[in-house]
């Protein structure tokens, strides 16, 4: 089957690889010449684990293509609408017009009984505005097919999903839907083979459940942050509290872990516009439920800068501290609204010198924040800090001695906020280690190493560029 697919980011490249190794014949189609230029050789021009391979073996196979000319889609019996739908600049609504223009670039090159999938992200009513542009070909069918992804673990996600939506018109005992279910069941062929769940719905239930789930597992985060607060207020601990809670099969373990919270390109703005579309539906509930999950997880970020300042004896101005992590969640380089840069900026407001590093999303960091300084050599970023956060949890920050990282810094206190050190180890090695909804802190007395810092606290002003292409090599990927 010849498919396209429109729009080539993390969402696209990854389900036009998926597609071709299924046996199909793809074209990916993105605006983005560079980009298009990029994954044509065979790497995509963001960290993904495994897609690169995916890619290589698509262009081996001679399945898979990338260009920026719509008409290369012209004898596709399938299109996926893959773009982006961000926030909007002024509200808190997603911002449809890429879903638009894609959409109206395919309609002239659409083949006769051609079929339009949308996968992207949209509010309840994105199918009937896409209709109106559609209606002058009404041979031509609509469908939308909501995506899944996790941002680290997304090819594996669409290799092995955990189910398969299909939002048709009239839903799933409508015989207007059979065309389109009857489409994508030959798109899917292997994955239904074996055995991925599938369900078939109408349009304003397949718009709805990306978003809802997103709100559901937004909702699990911010209780067990509201619950970390809770804890540390009470002297529990929320490790195992949420063990105890995660035992329990009617509420799970998943997503009931204390931290920073969350962030990137799309829990933050889903929820919100989840919350813009309860707001035009009239249903309060939902609003007002959203509203407390955002506002619960922007907290966790100032929360996490009163501890650091709690840790330096209430003064941040002029401590050398090192922030272990910009991007949003391990296993990715995207760096979209990040809780650890939100953190390291709040610290240097506060006129801390701040150093962050990362293992892939150095240079992302940089460019969005050029103010901040970034080193991508986490001994280097360690020397002399007088207190160390750990703030996106990557293996090698799990992994870190606390012996050798003692030998590095200047004082041996070290904020976990995402909760995922040994701290009796780290302890024991004379560290102070605090955390978020951990409770009483047993302190160790804050006594500096015998340790010359290797580069002064001047070293926190960003005085040069950063060199983009220095990072250092990334340890094996995991999940």
């Amino acid at each position: 089957m010849k498919i396209s697919v429109v729009g080539c980011g993390y969402l696209g490249a990854v389900h036009a690889a998926t597609l071709a190794s299924m046996g199909h014949t793809v074209v990916g189609i993105d605006v983005d010449a560079q980009k298009v230029a990029h994954l044509n050789k065979g790497f995509a021009p963001f960290h993904e684990p495994g897609l690169d391979e995916l890619l290589r073996d698509g262009f081996a196979t001679k399945r898979l293509t990338f260009t920026t000319d719509f008409a290369d889609a012209a004898d596709a019996s399938v299109h996926f609408i893959c773009v982006g739908t961000p926030q909007s600049k002024t509200s808190d609504t997603a911002d449809l017009s890429y879903v638009i223009a894609a959409t109206k670039s395919l309609l002239p090159h659409l083949a006769r009984g051609a079929v339009v999938v949308g996968k992207s992200t949209v509010p309840v009513g994105t199918v009937d505005m896409l209709r109106g542009i559609l209606a002058r070909r009404p041979d031509v069918q609509l469908g939308w097919n909501p995506e899944f992804l996790r941002q680290g673990t997304a090819v594996k996600d669409s290799l092995v999903p955990d189910r398969l939506v299909y939002g048709v018109p009239g839903g799933k005992d409508s015989a207007a839907g059979l065309p389109v279910t009857a489409a994508l069941d030959a798109v899917y062929a292997p994955l239904i083979t074996a055995g991925i769940p599938r369900l078939v719905c109408n349009f304003a239930t397949a718009e709805l459940i990306k978003s809802a789930s997103n709100a559901y597992l937004a909702t699990k985060l911010s209780f067990i942050n509201a619950m970390a607060e809770l804890c540390d207020a009470s002297g529990a601990d929320v490790a195992e509290l949420s063990e105890a809670m995660g035992l329990d099969p009617r509420i799970g373990n998943r997503y009931l872990h204390a931290g920073l919270g969350f962030g990137g390109g799309c829990l933050p703005k889903d929820i919100r516009s989840f919350r813009a579309q309860a707001q035009a539906l009239s249903v309060p509930s939902v609003d007002e439920w959203m509203g407390v999950v955002d506002s619960i997880n922007l907290a966790q970020r100032s929360r996490t800068v009163l501890v650091a300042r709690d840790m330096c004896k209430g003064f941040l101005s002029g401590r050398t501290v090192t922030v272990l992590g910009a991007a949003f969640k391990p296993d990715t380089d995207d760096t979209r609204d990040s809780p650890a840069l939100d953190v390291a900026l709040q610290l240097a407001a506060a006129g801390a010198h701040v150093t962050v590093t990362d293992p892939k999303a150095i240079n992302n960091a940089w460019m969005r924040y050029p103010q901040l300084r970034f080193e991508a050599s986490t001994n280097r970023a360690l020397e002399g800090a007088e207190l160390v956060l750990l703030l996106t949890e990557w293996d090698e920050y799990r992994d870190l001695s606390p012996a050798a990282v003692g030998k590095l810094v200047r004082r041996r206190m070290v904020l976990d906020a995402r909760n995922v050190l040994d701290a009796a180890v780290w302890r024991a090695e004379g560290w102070t280690v605090r955390g978020l909804g951990t409770g009483s802190v047993v302190e160790v007395e804050e006594t500096a190493t015998d340790v010359t810092p290797a580069v002064p606290p001047s070293k926190a002003v960003n005085t040069r560029p950063f060199v983009v292409g220095s990072p250092v090599k990334a340890r094996s990927t995991r999940r």
